[in-house]
C-alpha cells in the first residue's frame, strides 16, 4: 500500500544542522508550462476531485460520522479505510500549496469537523472500532479484542501515519491547527501507551508508514518524544524475546513484516514491498536526527539488494503476487510481474530521503526513473483511472483477480493506489530543488518558478525546459544581490550513459554524447562529479544557464541472471521507457522483434495520450509504457525478442 510525497517545512530551525539537506517546501516551487505543469493541474482539476467523491459513495468519510455520532449507521468497507481518507487530505492540501482554492479549503474543513467528532477523549481515532465498540467478538479479527491488540492486521497504526502525514500538510497549506491539534493528540496518546516503560505496550506496526509520519510530525512540533516512538518501532523489529511475534493470519511468516531479525541485522530487502519500503523511509528520515551507524549500514545494504538484484526497469518493485513481495534476487518476471503502483510510490520516498541524507545524485537517479515510469504508469492520462498492478507485459486478459479484465479502474475495494496517486502527484514540484547550507541542488527538470534561500539571501530560480521530451534546459538565476554560492545540477544516468545504479540493466550503448553547458552563452565546462555539476561562482540577477544533454534512443539488456529478459530488449529515450502496444501494431505485441542497434524516428504527437513522444521504426510503433492500457486492454510488452 506513501511520503507521497509528503513535504514538509522546517518550522524550527534548531531541529536541522547547517549541513542537513531539506527540501525546497512546495510552497515555494510553481510550475509553468510543461510536462509537470499538465499534470499538478490534473491533479487538482482531476485527480484528487474524483478521489474525494469515491472516499464518499464509497463510505469512507461517513465512517467517520457514523463513530462521531453525527449520523446513524454502521462501519462500511476494510478496516485501513481510515488511511484512504488521510491521504485524499493529504492531496487536496498539496493542491491548496499550489494553487489556492477557498472552496477546497472549506470542504477540507468539513471533513476535519468530522475527523474530532470521530476521535475519542484520550486521542485514540480508528472507526472500525469506535462503531462496534459495544460488539462482542465479531469485530476481534478486523481490530482485535483491544486497541493495538492486532497490529499485524488491524491498521490502527499505519492509519494513524497517514492521519500525520495529512495533518503536516494540511498545516503548512492554510497555518491552521485545527487538523494538526487532532494528529498532536493521537500522536500523544500513542507516546503514553505504546514504549519500553513499565506498563506500556511493546507493539510495533503490521504495515509500517507511522515511521516516517512521526519524524514528519516531530519537525513541525519540535516534541522529542515523537523520534523516540520511531526510533522504539524500528529497534523493536524481530524482538521476539521483547514480544511476542507478529499473528501469522496468512501463513506469510514474519519477513512479510520486516519482523524476521532486528533491523541493524537485515541485509535484504523482504517482505511486502509496501511495507518494507515504507519503514526503510523512515530510518533514513530518523538518522538526520539520531544517527545510528548500525542502522546506517543495514539501510545501505538493504537499498544495494533491492536496487541492484530487485527492482524492474521502470523503478517497480516487488515481483510476487503472492505477499505483494519481494522476490529472490534476479526473479523479475514480466507477464505476472506484480509492482503495485503504491510499491512504486514508496520506492520514490524512500530514494529521496535517502538523497536527503547522503546528497548522493544515485538515489535521484532511481527517483526519476521510477516516477516517469513506474509511477505515472499507475495512473491513466486523463488522471481519474488507475492500475494497483503494472506488469511489464499483458497479454490484455490477466487482471491478477482484481476484476477490471486488464483495463484501467476508477477505483478498488482496497483502494491504496488510487488515494496514493492522489497525494503524490500534487506534491512533485517539492522534489524538484533542495539545500544544504547555502547550497542549492537542481534535482529535476521542469517548467518551474522557486524561491530558495541560499545563506539567508533570496535566490529565484526560473527552468523553461520541453523535458522529459527534449534534453534542453534554460535556467535563470537572480539572486536578490550579488551572491556566490554552489549551484549543483543533477545530470541524470542516462545522460552519462547509465541506465540504472549496479548492473542489474545497461545500455547496449554506453557512449554517452558529453552534456554542454553555456553561461550567458559563453561555454562553460560541464564537469561531472558524483552526478552533478556544481557551479560555484558569484551570481547575479538575470545569470542564464543553458543545459543540452543528447536523448539517443537507447536499448538496454538485464544481467544475464534475470531469466525472464534473456534475449530481449527494452527501449529508452532520455527518462522515458517505451512499450509496444497491441493498439500500435495490428493487436500484436508479444512477439515484437526489434535490433539492437534499430533506427527510431522520434515524433512528438500532441493530441495523442495525452502528448507524447513516439518511436517508429518501419511498421513498428512504440509509446511511453506509462501511457499503455488508455485506450482499453490489449497486449503490450517491455522487454522486445533481440534479433540476431
Amino acid at each position: 500500500m506513501t511520503k507521497p510525497i509528503a513535504v514538509f517545512l522546517l518550522l524550527f530551525p534548531f531541529l536541522s544542522s547547517a549541513q542537513e539537506i531539506t527540501p525546497v517546501p512546495l510552497k515555494n516551487v510553481h510550475t509553468t508550462r510543461g510536462f509537470w505543469h499538465d499534470r499538478v493541474t490534473l491533479a487538482a482539476e482531476t485527480t484528487v476531485p474524483h478521489a474525494l467523491h469515491q472516499c464518499e459513495i464509497s463510505h469512507r468519510i461517513d465512517n467517520f460520522a457514523v463513530a462521531g455520532g453525527l449520523k446513524k449507521g454502521k462501519f462500511d468497507g476494510v478496516r485501513f479505510n481510515d488511511s484512504d481518507v488521510f491521504k485524499v487530505v493529504e492531496g487536496a492540501a498539496y493542491v491548496l500549496q499550489n494553487k489556492y482554492d477557498p472552496k477546497l479549503d472549506h470542504y477540507l474543513d468539513s471533513l476535519i469537523t468530522l475527523f474530532a467528532a470521530a476521535q475519542e477523549p484520550n486521542g485514540y481515532l480508528y472507526t472500525v472500532r469506535t462503531i462496534n465498540k459495544d460488539t462482542t467478538g465479531s469485530y476481534d479479527w478486523i481490530a482485535g479484542p483491544s486497541p493495538y491488540s492486532f497490529e499485524n492486521g488491524s491498521h490502527e497504526l499505519y492509519n494513524a501515519g497517514h492521519l500525520y502525514e495529512a495533518a503536516v500538510a494540511h498545516y503548512e497549506a492554510t497555518g491552521k491547527r485545527n487538523l494538526l491539534d487532532i494528529a498532536i493528540k493521537n500522536a500523544d496518546h500513542l507516546v503514553k501507551t505504546i514504549g519500553p516503560k513499565p506498563g506500556q505496550m511493546l507493539v510495533v506496526p503490521g504495515h509500517e508508514e507511522i515511521e516516517l509520519a512521526l519524524v514528519r510530525l516531530y519537525r513541525v512540533t519540535g516534541k522529542k518524544e515523537y523520534l523516540d516512538l520511531t526510533d522504539f518501532f524500528i529497534s523493536m523489529r524481530g524482538r521476539s524475546d521483547k514480544r511476542t511475534l507478529f499473528l501469522d493470519e496468512h501463513k506469510l511468516g514474519p519477513a512479510y513484516f520486516q519482523d524476521q531479525v532486528p533491523f541493524v541485522r537485515q541485509k535484504e530487502a523482504e517482505g511486502h514491498a509496501v511495507r518494507a519500503q515504507y519503514l526503510y523511509t523512515g530510518v533514513a528520515d530518523l538518522l538526520p536526527l539520531r544517527d545510528n551507524p548500525g542502522n546506517r549500514r543495514a539501510l545501505d545494504h538493504i537499498w544495494e539488494d533491492a536496487t541492484y538484484k530487485k527492482q524492474y526497469v521502470t523503478g517497480g518493485m516487488g515481483a510476487r503476487e503472492d505477499g505483494e513481495a519481494f522476490d529472490k534476487a534476479y526473479i523479475l518476471p514480466n507477464d505476472n510481474a506484480y509492482a503495485e503502483t503504491c510499491a512504486a510510490i514508496a520506492n520514490l520516498n524512500w530514494n529521496h530521503s535517502m538523497f536527503l541524507l547522503t546528497g548522493d545524485a544515485k538515489y535521484m537517479d532511481v527517483f526519476e526513473r521510477t516516477l516517469y515510469n513506474g509511477f505515472l504508469g499507475g495512473m491513466s492520462v486523463k488522471g481519474n483511472e488507475f492500475f494497483y498492478v503494472n506488469p511489464m507485459s499483458s497479454n490484455g486478459k490477466n487482471d491478477f483477480g482484481k476484476g477490471t479484465g486488464a483495463a484501467r479502474s476508477e477505483w478498488f475495494g482496497t483502494a491504496c493506489c488510487p488515494t496514493n496517486v492522489s497525494r503524490l502527484l500534487p506534491s512533485v514540484p517539492a522534489y524538484m530543488y533542495a539545500t544544504r547550507g547555502n547550497e542549492i541542488f537542481v534535482n529535476l527538470f521542469a517548467g518551474s518558478e522557486a524561491t530558495v534561500s541560499s545563506g539567508g539571501t533570496k535566490v529565484t530560480l526560473a527552468q523553461q525546459t520541453s523535458y522529459p521530451w527534449e534534453g534542453t534546459v534554460r535556467m535563470t538565476v537572480s539572486p536578490e544581490k550579488a551572491l556566490k554560492f554552489p549551484l549543483s545540477i543533477r545530470i541524470p544516468g542516462w545522460a552519462r550513459g547509465e541506465a540504472i545504479p549496479g548492473d542489474l540493466y545497461v545500455y547496449t550503448n554506453k557512449n554517452a554524447k558529453p552534456v554542454t553547458l553555456t553561461i550567458n552563452g559563453k561555454s562553460a565546462p560541464a564537469v561531472i562529479t558524483d552526478g552533478y555539476v556544481k557551479l560555484d561562482r558569484q551570481w547575479k540577477k538575470g545569470d542564464v544557464i543553458e543545459l543540452s544533454m543528447d536523448m539517443l534512443v537507447r536499448t538496454i539488456v538485464s544481467r544475464a541472471e534475470v531469466k525472464a529478459n534473456e534475449g530481449k530488449l527494452a527501449v529508452e529515450r532520455g527518462p522515458v521507457l517505451y512499450c509496444a502496444e497491441g493498439h500500435d501494431n495490428q493487436g500484436k505485441a508479444l512477439n515484437v522483434s526489434i535490433r539492437q542497434e534499430q533506427d527510431f524516428v522520434v515524433q512528438y504527437k500532441k493530441e495523442m495520450l495525452g502528448g507524447i513522444n513516439v518511436l517508429t521504426s518501419g511498421p513498428l510503433t512504440l509509446i511511453p509504457y506509462y501511457a499503455w492500457a488508455n485506450r482499453g486492454p490489449n497486449e503490450m510488452s517491455v522487454w522486445l525478442n533481440r534479433e540476431k
